[in-house]
């Protein structure tokens, strides 16, 4: 399905309640602590759990992509198309994703990024996006974005049970046969029994019937996945509690490549396999005005690329982050940490390398209106030695009779160790690379009612030295690379039962290469609750021009600009709403557009399913 989600929701309590309740949001992923969304400089993107629902039979990287700031290219292509994370300008390596307080990532792969098509959108609670840089606080590869993802809790019934099933059409721009070629399937099993809770869940994912490359008598490049999730929890007191959690996340699909002796683009037979298996704990212990909590996990990482090319890789990591949380009253909170990962993986022979980095961070939120964020880490890195990081983090907020209005400022730096593939992989590695380093500026505004009215614009601007870019191997640019933009947002909710929201992104890249980087990107959404059981939305996304390199010529060529527009409807059955049943059309005009040149793009294609709660 194609990456236009909804960004509102439709809403079934009081048209007045729910303006108090985003007025008065609390954010979190920006400064570690609760906090009100006023008293963030940043513009915090949330993606709670009934934005979830109304994107079901979506990837997790299909609804991440329609938010501003992003261009998470392939989420349009094959299900097992490599997903590009180009956010604010950067790529992969400058994103850092987050699961429940954890960092997760793959040292085997070149840019140590998390890959997201591992993940079931199914089993996640909430979802909270920092743009800019947030080093300080998250650590090496926190310098466009960080993904906090937060799964799912337990019911407080004894037993609860989830039953999720979609199937759709997987086609495309060019076919028209309609036929069921895409699945998926969850299940989860969770609740409370005293002072022990407990989720369990199973999904898979299915789909055929499209080539990955563009080609005359195209082949089908089938995509399978399954995940296995548990998590427990133990309350041992009123100030000492204990979750534990396990997950197997596998894909595996087939791709196409550049075989011998031609070594030019074209529909072959290889194939690529992913899993990751990761084990983590979570004490937490609270005292009067604070709490000290470790988050610790361990992920086995397997993956193999079967093609003229083929590599296998093995991979493991242990992250473990201590910190305390201290609020010495309603107005200063603080944090003081000790973050440590040992990163291991397997090529000519095991390479390795370790980070010990404290860091400490402070919010201060005045009854003036002023709030000061500011923070310091010190990265130690086994191989590139000490680099300080720091951020400051300004906003002035004045009280407006409908709500706030506010301004707000950052100045950070980010510290980007090259990952051990880069150093020691299969495919040019160069030991004498150095880290990259960058310096993010922002500037904003926001506006938000409790009538309904959100608005906000940010400016952005990011300057990189030490690029490390890929010629004939790996190698820092000898410029920097600068990106500057900016990013609008609104939200409307100021008619009963209807929501609009809509975001703009102008990226411009002022020095320095990228590709499939477009200087314009608009998306919009328009959701109506017909009645407390019935929700339609409508939603586009404009994706303009760019350029994408030939690898047959190693030329870059104009890719044309697009736009793209999505339908949902969803409807609520049976006693107390237990059962939704939901369609959704993608692409319904059957746009003609090319997203990766070479690749296959998915054309309209429809879907139906159904979410049975018990």
């Amino acid at each position: 399905m194609l990456s236009i989600g909804m960004l509102n929701v439709g809403f079934a309590q009081t048209q007045d309640s729910t303006k108090v309740e985003k007025l008065d949001e609390v954010v979190i992923t920006d400064t570690r602590f609760a906090i009100k969304r006023e008293n963030s400089g940043k513009t915090v993107v949330k993606i709670t759990r009934k934005e979830i629902e109304n994107n079901q039979g979506r990837t997790l990287a299909q609804l991440i992509n329609s938010k501003s700031g992003f261009e998470i290219n392939g989420t349009r292509s094959v299900a097992g198309q490599n997903l590009g994370y180009f956010v604010r300008g950067g790529n992969n390596r400058q994103v850092l994703v987050i699961i429940d307080g954890i960092q997760v990532n793959d040292p085997s792969l070149v840019n140590n990024e998390f890959d997201l098509r591992l993940l079931d959108l199914n089993t996640i609670e909430t979802i909270e996006i920092v743009k800019g840089a947030a080093s300080t606080l998250y650590g090496n590869s926190a310098a466009t974005a960080v993904i906090n993802i937060t799964t799912k809790k337990s019911s407080k019934k004894l037993v609860s049970a989830s039953f999720l099933s979609v199937v759709g059409t997987n086609q495309s721009q060019d076919e028209n046969n309609y036929r069921a070629e895409r699945f998926t399937n969850n299940v989860s099993v969770n609740g409370t029994l005293n002072d022990f809770t407990y989720v369990a869940s199973f999904g898979n994912q299915f789909a055929e019937g499209l080539s990955a490359a563009e080609s005359a008598n195209p082949e089908a490049d089938p995509f399978s996945r399954y995940n296995v999730n548990l998590k427990l929890g133990y309350e041992f007191s009123d100030n000492f509690s204990v979750t534990a959690y396990g997950s197997i996340d596998r894909f595996k699909t087939d791709i196409d490549g550049f075989p011998p002796p031609t070594f030019t683009f074209a529909d072959t037979n290889d194939e690529f396999n992913s899993k990751q298996k990761r084990l983590g704990l979570a004490p937490k212990f609270t005292y009067k005005n604070g709490s000290i909590q470790v988050n610790a996990a361990y992920t086995d990482i397997e993956r193999e690329t079967i093609s003229a090319f083929g590599s296998v890789n093995e991979a493991e990591s242990f992250v473990a982050d201590a910190f305390n949380k201290y609020t010495f009253n309603d107005n200063i909170f603080t944090i003081v940490g000790l973050n440590y990962g040992d990163y291991k993986s397997l090529f000519a022979d095991e390479e390795s390398f370790t980070t010990t980095d404290p860091y400490a961070n402070v919010v201060y939120v005045t009854d003036l209106g002023l709030t000061i964020n500011a923070g310091g880490r010190l990265n130690n890195h086994s191989e590139y030695g000490s680099q300080f990081v720091y951020n400051i983090n300004p906003s002035y907020k004045i009280d407006v009779k409908e709500g706030y209005a506010k301004v707000f400022a950052s100045y950070a730096t980010s510290f980007i160790a090259p990952n051990l593939s880069q150093l020691f992989g299969f495919f040019g590695p160069n030991p004498d690379l150095d880290p990259e380093e960058n310096l993010t500026i922002e500037g904003g505004l926001e506006y938000n009612t409790k009538n309904g009215f959100r608005i906000s614009g940010v400016y952005f601007n990011r300057k990189e030295e030490n690029t490390i870019i890929f010629t004939s191997a790996y190698v820092n640019a000898t410029d920097d690379a600068t990106i500057q933009g900016f990013e609008l947002e609104t939200e409307l909710d100021i008619f009963k039962n209807l929501s609009i929201s809509a975001n703009y992104t102008f990226t411009e890249l002022k020095d320095g290469t990228r590709i499939r980087l477009p200087k314009h990107r608009a998306n919009t959404s328009i959701g109506y609750d017909f009645s407390p059981r019935t929700f339609v939305s409508l939603d586009a996304q404009y994706v303009g021009a760019r350029q994408d390199t030939d690898f047959s010529t190693f030329t870059n060529v104009d890719l044309e600009a697009y736009s793209l527009i999505n339908l949902y409807f969803s409807h609520k059955l049976l006693e107390n709403n237990k059962l939704k049943v939901f369609a959704t059309v993608n692409n319904l005009f059957n746009e003609d557009y090319s997203e990766i040149l070479g690749f296959t793009t998915l054309g309209r294609n429809v879907s139906l399913g159904f979410n049975l709660k018990l």
